[in-house]
């Protein structure tokens, strides 16, 4: 019998420096396809045509207070001027088998909320960032590479926009 992998530890880091005990929680960004349906003549029902890549991919990290490095970040001219490296440790209960995750994202910051301040409560630091690159591996295995900027999407091993790039002369 085998049971869900659950994160057992975390840590983040921001342009090589580890927030260990500062990280509160991190919000991954999604994966999306745009689909639009169709239905021509002769099908039944509609059918998904994928159309590439869906929304942004945004990064939504919170931390137990004040973060001046991040803070001296907000505003950086470059789409992808801020690395980010969520890295996880998750354990497989039935096994005891632990496994690392590690996704690369880099952007900039687009929001930096403080949250309401008060004197002798913890208060709030949430960073919203929008990357253009995100690399996710596990256990060393890079299973998904997206390079906005580069035309790059590799999924499983396979890069969905190589045909493209080539139509395009930018291979």
């Amino acid at each position: 019998m085998s049971f869900p992998r659950k994160l057992k530890q975390m840590m983040i880091f921001v342009d090589g420096v580890g927030y260990a005990a500062d990280t509160e929680s991190v919000t991954l960004p999604k994966l999306e396809r745009k689909l639009e349906k169709w239905r021509g003549g002769g099908l039944g029902r509609p059918a998904n045509f994928d159309l590439g890549g869906g929304d942004d991919l945004t990064v939504e990290h919170s931390y137990g207070g004040p973060v001046r490095a991040l803070i001296r970040q907000f505003g950086a001219p470059g789409m992808s001027d801020v690395q980010i490296r969520f890295a996880g440790s998750y354990q497989d209960d039935s096994t005891g088998q632990i496994h690392s995750c590690i996704i690369t994202l880099r952007g900039r910051h687009q929001e930096i909320d403080r949250g309401e301040q008060k004197v002798g409560e913890a208060g709030s630091f949430k960073v919203k960032s929008e990357c253009v690159y995100y690399k996710e591996e596990w256990d060393g295995v890079t299973d998904v590479e997206i390079d906005v900027l580069g035309m790059i999407e590799i999924v499983g091993g396979v890069d969905l926009m190589a045909g493209h790039r080539d139509a395009l002369g930018l291979a």
